[in-house]
């Protein structure tokens, strides 16, 4: 970050990237399509918060899970996913990545939004309509003001999930569009556009920083102090209109995520002759046809993909333990470290991959033609997440266990050992799934870091799906479902092992 301000706080960069009218374009459009694509997401997304919040009904945990598996999904594969179901009309065209944003974060909605909807109190909604009010003036007037927060909180998340927005806008928005992220890297890329990037990185710094602001204010201001229930209060939906209402919600929701998904794997069978299996058994060959190379690997790049994840979750997992550990004990004067190891979160990928780009570039730490690079950067991503699982543990270890291991004759170390060290391996376990599925699927980042020989399976994805020819198109398309089940099945471990973790 340091590096990055030096470069781009200097009179010279500033005037031209500011003065260029190019530079407005691509933030404008960057804005206004984060803007539009948080106010569909929230209009979408508040149905089926609705619906899971306050009924019960078969297939709901299956249902959240659904939508909460998407948003985990690696933004390559949901660019794929969008890609595959799309008509070709609207391929490569704004309403691509507004459909894909939208569909990547409802969980977002659902998650926040329902979080508090199903444990507001009913009796003011029943006020209401024993006074008179309709069910649209029951809405207006009662439940969304009382929702607002919430609301101000979700969006808030989808703004800045798709004002820095990268791997959707590489795949779904061709050449005339183009996001802050993505100048980021084009302009990084060519040798006299470092400066701009560096300015571009700080402009978008502040335009998110400044809508986490509002949102903050936003909520603030409508706060309202709630007697709210302790347990959810669902119900079965009872009139013909609930289960209406819950049946095609619900069913609209699941064929919405599992139609991109279950196209996705199609396009991976569809050749030229017809459907086979082409796409996959082929994936190994690197020649299109004799003498023709592909210029990459598919087998090579899943290869790659799992050798940076294996480092990167074992960099993270170390440097998170070591972490959290050193701030727990710290007490107050830790949270210091914790505010700092937290900045990754703050920022994008684009911009960490870019800023390493940068630093280590000049000795003694030239890391440029290093294979090193991709997992360390990866691993600065994945630590917080080992910190945040890690430090909740720790804090709800109770202190008298300690103290009366050592009343009983043991040693300090002993003693944190026998008491501290057990209840660690499951937080670090999922620490360690998430960091596993971040690295699988990091793209901004590996964007920069990446060398030739090196390429990981979002980059060949990238790379497949802009080829012409179908062949090629369903190989990046079974690159796709394989990242994607690798990513998902090391969210559901780590759940897994946290659901075990939580029973008596």
């Amino acid at each position: 970050m340091l590096t990055l301000l030096a470069r781009a706080l200097t009179p010279g960069a500033l005037a031209d990237t500011l003065g260029d009218s190019d530079t407005w374009r691509v933030v404008w459009f960057t804005t206004w399509q984060a803007v539009l694509s948080t106010v569909l997401t929230i209009a979408v997304g508040l149905a089926p918060a609705y619906v899971c919040a306050r009924y019960r009904f078969a297939g709901r945990r299956l249902l959240v899970g659904l939508l909460t598996g998407v948003f985990v999904l690696p933004t390559v594969v949901m660019g794929a996913a969008m890609l595959a179901v799309l008509p070709d009309s609207m391929e490569r065209t704004v309403w691509a990545i507004l459909a894909a944003h939208v569909l990547f974060n409802l969980a977002v909605v659902v998650r926040v939004v329902g979080a508090v909807w199903e444990h507001l109190p009913r009796e003011l909604e029943h006020a209401a309509a024993t006074l008179g009010a309709s069910p649209r003036q029951v809405a207006r007037h009662v439940t969304l003001p009382l929702l607002r927060p919430a609301i101000g909180a979700a969006g808030a998340i989808v703004f800045v999930f798709t004002f820095t927005s990268f791997g959707v806008v590489r795949i779904l928005g061709g050449s005339g569009r183009t996001t802050v992220e993505v100048e980021v890297w084009r302009q990084a890329t060519q040798l006299d556009g470092i400066d701009v990037a560096a300015v571009l990185t700080v402009v978008q710094l502040l335009l998110v920083g400044g809508a986490v602001a509002w949102s903050l204010w936003i909520q603030r201001r409508h706060r309202t102090t709630l007697a709210l229930l302790t347990s959810a209060d669902r119900q079965r939906p009872r009139t013909a209109r609930q289960r209406v209402l819950v049946a095609a919600t619900a069913a609209a929701t699941a064929l919405v995520v599992l139609i991109p998904l279950g196209a996705m794997f199609a396009r991976s069978l569809r050749t030229p002759d017809g459907y086979s299996l082409a796409a996959w058994t082929d994936m190994g060959e690197t020649e299109i046809r004799p003498g023709v190379r592909l210029g990459l690997d598919p087998t090579g790049a899943m290869l790659n993909s799992l050798r940076a994840a294996g480092l990167a979750t074992l960099l993270a997992v170390v440097i998170g333990g070591l972490a959290a550990l050193a701030i727990h004990s710290a007490g107050r004067h830790g949270r210091l470290l914790d505010a700092g190891l937290m900045l990754p979160l703050g920022t994008s990928a684009v911009t960490i991959g870019f800023g390493m780009l940068i630093t280590f570039d000049v000795d003694p730490i030239d890391w440029r033609a290093s294979p090193l690079l991709v997992p360390i950067g990866h691993a600065l991503i994945a630590v917080p997440f080992v910190v945040r699982t890690t430090l909740g543990v720790l804090a709800a270890i109770d202190p008298r266990l300690r103290e009366a291991a050592t009343t009983l004759g043991a040693t300090p170390v002993r003693a944190w050992a026998a008491v501290t060290l057990p209840a660690l391996w499951r937080p670090l376990a999922v620490g360690a799934g998430l960091a596993g599925a971040i690295s699988l699927g990091e793209f901004g980042a590996t964007s920069f870091l990446s060398r030739r020989d090196t390429e990981t399976m979002p980059l060949a994805i990238e790379q497949l799906l802009g080829r012409t020819g179908s062949v090629l198109q369903a190989q990046g398309y079974a690159l796709a479902v394989i990242l994607a089940t690798a990513t998902v099945a090391l969210v559901v471990l780590g759940e897994l092992v946290r659901d075990r973790a939580r029973r008596p």
